[in-house]
């Protein structure tokens, strides 16, 4: 027998209307659909008038329902999996479905749609050109600073999501650790309190005191920060050599990358241990 497809369908992340004809269309076909919340999707499939058999699978039961959807895939039966709102696998339920799929040769069709990160990000008027997405901050300590030194470190910008009772600590925790930087916070994209409130650290704890809503936080990469080469070139040419000689590479490689790096002939970096000695 042929197995059935796993769609990982993109729903709205607030206005119900952003949702694709082809996502409308395999949520009709499908034999299953698998719901973070079944009663949130429910209001989806009403609005749509789709009728299907859903089954529950969210963070708590995933290991336990994806081995009963793999069965009912390898029965020929295709399965829809959506999340309560978005890209189902981004910060929601769906990797580990997804995971064992691949090692069982079970075809996994993404049905592209609505990514709340990403739309933050093209409105919030910092750099787009690369960035960062590290989701939620852990709440271990440990976990958490080392997350948070991650932002300090990117020259990128950093985009986070947080819950509303979470924000205040959350943006004093990078206030201590990044600085009073430039941030923004996007609130309930794409619904009636859409908003964008952008200033640094400090401006925006005092204006999200009481909050409420989905939100993401995006963080300005930090412009300040040096490459490795810059680093380097920063050293006195002794700490430089110094530098490449803890590697274990040859006295011949070593001046040869001390030049690349300062963009200086080899045989000057020579000539200086050698007028040195």
């Amino acid at each position: 027998m042929e197995c059935g497809k796993l769609y990982i369908v993109a729903t709205p992340i607030g206005n119900l209307e952003d949702i694709t004809y082809r996502a409308i269309n395999v949520l009709n076909s499908v034999d299953i659909i698998a719901a973070e919340d079944t009663r949130h999707t429910l209001k989806l499939l009403n609005k749509y008038e789709i009728s299907k058999h859903l089954i529950s699978y969210h963070r708590h039961n995933e290991e336990i329902k994806s081995d009963g959807l793999i069965k009912e895939l390898k029965e020929g039966k295709n399965i829809a999996l959506v999340s309560d709102a978005g890209t189902p696998g981004i910060c929601d339920p769906g990797e580990v479905i997804i995971k064992k799929c691949v090692e069982e040769n079970i075809e996994v069709i993404p049905i592209p749609g609505a990514c709340a990160f990403v739309n933050a990000l093209i409105c919030s008027g910092l750099n787009t050109d690369s960035f960062l997405f590290i989701g939620f901050l852990p709440l271990n300590k440990k976990n958490r600073r080392e997350k948070l030194e991650q932002v300090e470190n990117s020259k990128n910008t950093v985009i986070l999501y947080e819950a509303p009772h979470k924000l205040q600590a959350t943006l004093k925790d990078l206030k201590d650790v990044v600085g009073n930087r430039t941030i923004v916070v996007a609130r309930e994209l794409t619904k009636i309190h859409e908003e964008f409130i952008r200033g640094n650290i400090d401006e925006i704890i005092q204006r999200t005191l009481e909050i409420k809503g989905e939100l993401i936080i995006l963080i300005e990469g930090n412009a300040n920060l040096k490459t490795e080469k810059e680093k380097l070139k920063d050293l006195s040419l002794e700490d430089h050599y110094l530098y490449y000689q803890r590697t274990g590479i040859t006295k011949k490689e070593i001046i040869k990358n001390i030049a690349k790096d300062r963009n200086i002939a080899k045989n000057e970096v020579y000539m200086y241990f050698i007028d040195r000695k």
